[in-house]
């Protein structure tokens, strides 16, 4: 052993006895039927990867030239499906088209404005119907000089034309990197000026909570930004694509905006797919670095669209009858891998929705649910817990019986938010996928798969075809089940990240610097007597509490299984006697008054749930926590808050800046 380098496993104690295996009647018609099966197939996957995913990549994809050699793999570069041309616009849309698929809704979807009581827009779109949307709007790309390898930046608010945008620049070989509509012109700036992007297609805003969004404005300001050394940051932008979408005033500048609308006019629909290189880069989508600089994670084509493609099929057990609804927005990994490419190169019907989930009431997804018949629900557990905290009489007001699998996406789930979404949303009868994955992997990694998989609240199981997990100590070996210990992936799979955009050295220390060969993903997790993996939250968020390393998740979950406390977040400020001291931000549930004696009674709680040694130092009541608006708390600027300092760093992407005020008025 490495005497330089002690080994410190996190320690893991929350226990979870709970066993949830697949209904009969689902397995019966699952696209998997049995443990035996998946067994079989695992195996294949990792013992020959070759031969198992030239048959997938065979099978599920439609080529223009097929591949001559499966993969070539030398740490950390990958490349699969070699000497392959192909499409992924193609795939998702023409390959449809001679089908009975090709009128079938591939896109439904619904608009947020609502008044109480009232529904907001609808648009359907068949396959057809998009298909021809997507190459009319292919041709203005072409129209407007963009070429195979030009980078676009999508800003757009939850609407089919966000789809449509993203399936156009792959019809035509540009490259997109869609930045999320809740974020500045800052972010938009930074990542135009990283990827040099020529085009920006966005709105003139966009609805989020009956206020209006100035997407538009955004832009023009992103535009103006300089940069004390390089001068404008934004300066590669030569056209800005503008989508009516909420009717308010923006400013159109001459030469360089023109009106979506407009210029599909201009041009006709016929627009065929270009022949695409199996490594071709997709997409980049810029996800947060800790010195603060996003990364722009590149995907490629063949690799990517297969492992988004076969989860979707496989996970959620996708039918040709389903209406599935993924509620992640586009900005997001997931939306690009399960609202769009996965789903379309399925031929299934995917839901969007533009709003929040909590307007213009608490019920509006379940609204949603119960109005378009929805089969396969797919969210995130900071929504769940959200629901939990307004209450079970909204659900309850809608017939939900049309649902048939839950999933669960985005962070751990805490087995009580997990028995909530089974019991209240699921009516006890649907299965829960509880996936983890990244936006470096592409697709889910680790999974249940429902006909096959008993689950376990709060586990993300067992992982999926092809990857090989392993929880390793500081040095690189494997620890022993039921010990906690760092997560990485020990075989290349294909919708793996082919690099950062323009960083080969960062790419190299952040992934494959910490356990050779291997790649890191960042987070710990502990593997249970059955195999089953448990991530206990980023290494980054483990606190180091007198000796013990704790997972920042499982004290979280302890805490939301009190019946009390709706949500909760613990981050480690430092502290003389143990190193890092323990301090929780609790959000109590509607009704429910903060005071001493409950401060008391959540620590006694976390004791008998994990230990002692869990025990928080300081219990903090929050009427809301910091989030993101895909919902992730920031823990960072808790962190901040709890060691008394003052806010640094990126809080452009905040949802609320008065949650914060508040918080740092309680100093």
């Amino acid at each position: 052993m490495d005497k330089k380098k002690p080994v410190t496993n996190i320690t893991s104690m929350l226990t979870e006895t709970r066993v949830f295996p697949p209904a009969k009647e689902f397995s019966k018609q699952a696209h998997v039927k049995s443990m035996a099966e998946y067994k079989k197939l695992y195996n294949e996957s990792i013992k020959s990867p070759e031969k198992f995913w030239g048959k997938q990549g065979k099978n599920e994809l439609a080529w223009f030239k097929p591949f001559s050699k499966v993969m070539q793999w030398k740490a950390p570069n990958a490349k699969w499906f070699l000497g392959g041309k192909l499409n992924v616009s193609y795939n998702c849309l023409d390959k449809w088209l001679n089908t009975p698929t090709a009128n079938k809704a591939a896109l439904i979807w619904e608009g947020e404005p609502a008044a109480p009581g009232k529904v907001g827009e609808e648009r359907t779109l068949t396959y057809k119907q998009l298909h021809h949307e997507v190459c009319l709007f292919a041709n203005v790309l072409k129209r407007n000089g963009i070429k195979k390898g030009d980078r676009i930046i999508i800003y757009l608010p939850m609407v089919p034309e966000a789809a449509i945008a993203m399936l156009a620049c792959s019809r035509v070989g540009a490259i997109h990197s869609v930045v999320f509509g809740g974020f500045s012109a800052q972010s938009v700036a930074d990542r135009i000026q990283d990827c040099q992007a020529k085009m920006v297609i966005t709105s003139d805003g966009g609805f989020r909570r009956g206020a209006v969004v100035p997407l538009k404005k955004n832009v023009d300001d992103a535009l103006m930004i300089e940069d004390a050394n390089n001068g404008l940051l934004a300066k590669t932008i030569e056209r800005v694509v503008v989508l009516k979408r909420s009717g308010n005033e923006v400013q159109m500048h001459t030469g360089r905006d023109i009106w979506w609308h407009e210029e599909v006019s201009l041009v006709d629909a016929h627009c065929p797919a270009e022949k695409m290189d199996s490594e071709a880069p997709l997409f980049i989508l810029y996800t947060s670095g800790s010195t603060g600089k996003p990364k722009g994670i590149l995907h490629s084509t063949a690799g990517y669209l297969l492992g988004a493609k076969i989860t979707t099929k496989y996970v959620f057990d996708i039918k040709d009858t389903d209406v599935y609804w993924c509620t992640a927005d586009i900005g997001w990994v997931t939306g690009h891998s399960y609202v769009v490419y996965g789903p379309l190169a399925n031929g299934a019907t995917s839901l969007m929705y533009e709003g929040a989930p909590n307007w213009p009431e608490p019920d509006r997804f379940w609204r949603i649910v119960a109005k378009y018949g929805v089969t396969v629900l797919y969210t995130a557990p900071t929504a769940i817990r959200a629901f939990m905290k307004w209450g079970t009489e909204w659900p309850k007001k809608h017939d939900l019986s049309s649902l048939r699998l839950l999933g669960s996406v985005g962070e751990p789930i805490n087995p009580e938010a997990w028995m909530w979404y089974h019991e209240f949303i699921g009516g006890k009868r649907c299965p829960i996928v509880d996936t983890w994955w990244q936006t470096e992997t592409g697709n889910i990694m680790i999974t249940p798969l429902p006909g096959v998989t008993p689950t376990k609240p709060g586990s993300a199981t067992l992982p999926f075809f092809g990857i090989l997990p392993e929880v390793v100590d500081d040095n690189g070996k494997p620890v022993p089940k039921g010990s906690g210990g760092k997560l990485v992936i020990r075989k290349p799979w294909p919708s793996m990240l082919r690099g950062i955009w323009g960083d080969p050295k960062r790419f190299v220390e952040t992934y494959w610097s910490e356990v050779k060969g291997s790649y890191f993903t960042g987070d710990g997790v502990r593997q249970d007597k059955d195999g089953y993996f448990w991530i206990v939250g980023r290494i980054d968020d483990v606190l180091n509490v007198a000796g013990h390393r704790i997972g920042t998740a499982e004290v979280e979950s302890a805490l939301v299984s009190n019946p009390k406390v709706a949500e909760a977040a613990v981050v480690g400020r430092p502290d003389e006697l143990k190193g890092q001291a323990m301090v929780v931000f609790v959000t109590l549930k509607t009704g429910v008054k903060a005071s001493e004696q409950l401060k008391t009674e959540l620590r006694n709680h976390v004791g008998k749930e994990i230990g002692a040694v869990a025990k928080p130092d300081d219990v903090r009541f929050a009427e809301a926590l910091p989030k993101t608006r895909s919902g992730k708390i920031m823990r960072r600027l808790l962190k901040q808050i709890a060691s008394g300092v003052d806010i640094k760093g990126d809080t452009t992407t905040l949802e609320d800046f008065s949650v914060l005020a508040k918080l740092t008025s309680d100093e």
